[in-house]
């Protein structure tokens, strides 16, 4: 039976058609959640994809968090249920507090796009079995409020639980507290981060590689042998 994972797609999401296509390259079926959705149709995991849900008012993901899907979201994620969110997901993820901290405009105050090189620091989560632990790999990055923070006793949990998941290499370009790029929650179902692994999948596309392909080839091999 193939596995089934939701896209959702809000008012103002950008990459919801190329997080479907990675999803299908990576060998599972692709399933379109609207924001207005009261149940989640049965799909196996979740991706909350990049873009400017509501206009990014109030703050990156405020509003959001209050679409009606986000409430089966929020009860099967804490339940178990793998969810990844992707730039703007992963802002969704902090508003709706299955993940800790918060996003804030970038220190430099300019929406950035760009190839960022980032180590892999947790490899045991629901979306990152591909990888190993201390790989670098190169994943666009696109964002306006990519600055995450939180506060010194969350960070110090966070690296004590091993809960960093991504760290930026080379260059912090957002002013990021510790260079963290994606964290995880306790459980490893959860996971954010602000690049975008559905933009180098293929090697002729986005960034020339196909480093993001294992975000949606571990969460398939979980499924599968679930």
């Amino acid at each position: 039976m193939t596995a089934r994972i939701g896209v959702v797609t809000f008012p103002g999401s950008l990459d919801d058609r190329d997080t479907q296509r990675a999803i299908r390259l990576a060998g599972a079926e692709p399933v379109a959640l609207w924001h207005k959705d009261k149940d989640l149709h049965q799909v196996d995991a979740v991706v909350l994809c990049g873009g400017f849900s509501y206009g990014d008012y109030l703050r990156a993901g405020a509003i959001a968090r209050f679409s009606p899907v986000m409430e089966p979201l929020l009860e099967q994620a804490k339940a178990g249920l793998p969810v990844l969110g992707i730039c703007n997901g992963f802002q969704i993820l902090t508003e709706a507090h299955l993940l800790p901290g918060t996003m804030l405009r970038n220190d430099h105050l300019h929406f950035i796009c760009r190839d960022q090189k980032l180590r892999v620091e947790n490899a045991e989560t629901a979306w990152t079995t591909d990888y190993s632990a201390g790989q670098e790999i190169h994943i666009p990055l696109k964002n306006n409020d990519g600055q995450y923070v939180a506060d010194a006793y969350t960070l110090d949990k966070l690296e004590a639980e091993g809960r960093v998941a991504f760290r930026y290499l080379d260059f912090n370009p957002n002013g990021s507290q510790r260079d963290i790029a994606g964290i995880t929650n306790e459980a490893g179902n959860v996971v954010g981060l602000m690049p975008h692994p559905e933009h180098a999948v293929e090697p002729l596309i986005g960034s020339g590689r196909t480093d993001g392909l294992p975000f949606f080839t571990s969460i398939l091999k979980k499924l599968v042998n679930a």
